[in-house]
């Protein structure tokens, strides 16, 4: 028998019920709802209220109304903000995910920079080696690097994905310098010199592998 929306407000209860059973996988992505009548019957609502909770999903990326072929699923969950998923993850994974943004942004950036683009890497370069740093001030200047290399890439979805990143990456990256700093702070700068040299030789596979090095061994230092 299946269930029935029992409490009010009877649309947000259909749509919650809706999303569960797309969850557990009774309509797979990319398939059609069954008719308006029969769902409504199913769920033991009016079809205005399953037209309501329908408008619902489809506002949150679930499901998509199309003219005369009927409710499609064209996501199998509604998607999380960055910051709820981001506070959630480890820094591990954000890092991980930042090789893969990073290692394609170097490349990107080496075959797509400007003569302003480098200015700015070679700038925020030397900043991130001045001497007598406080560990924020240190990791904000890191910070400016890595994103002058991505904005180097010309790419409005990977900078912007960067900074979804920035705000629990920056915590981290204190948190643990604090506690234990770099074993080789030169050993550190000649990696992120190796990234900019490549990006100003316009090398992508030097400037992409510069980049997978250096985060892969910080990925490693909070293993």
């Amino acid at each position: 028998m299946t269930a029935q929306v029992q409490r009010h407000p009877l649309a947000a209860q259909t749509a919650s019920l809706l999303l569960a059973r797309i969850r557990d996988g009774e309509w797979p992505l990319g398939h059609r709802l069954p008719g308006e009548t029969t769902l409504a019957a199913q769920l033991g609502v009016g079809r205005s209220t399953l037209r309501e909770a329908i408008r619902e999903l489809a506002g949150r990326g679930v499901l998509e109304s199309r003219q005369g072929a009927g409710v499609f699923v064209t996501a199998l969950d509604v998607p999380e903000d960055w910051d709820t998923v981001l506070r959630r993850a480890t820094i591990v994974s954000v890092i991980e995910a930042r090789i893969a943004i990073e290692a394609e942004a170097a490349a990107l950036a080496a075959a797509r920079r400007t003569p302003a683009d480098l200015r700015a890497i070679r700038r925020t370069l030397a900043a991130r080696s001045v001497p007598g740093q406080s560990v924020p001030e240190h990791v904000d200047a890191d910070m400016a690097f890595h994103r002058a290399v991505i904005v180097a890439a010309h790419n409005e979805v990977l900078t912007q994905l960067f900074d979804a990143f920035l705000p629990r990456l920056r915590l981290a990256m204190i948190d643990m310098l604090k506690i234990r700093p770099v074993v080789s702070e030169p050993c550190d700068h000649e990696l992120h010199e190796h990234l900019a040299g490549a990006i100003a030789a316009r090398d992508p596979e030097a400037a992409a592998a510069a980049s997978r090095t250096h985060l892969s061994s910080l990925k490693e230092s909070f293993s």
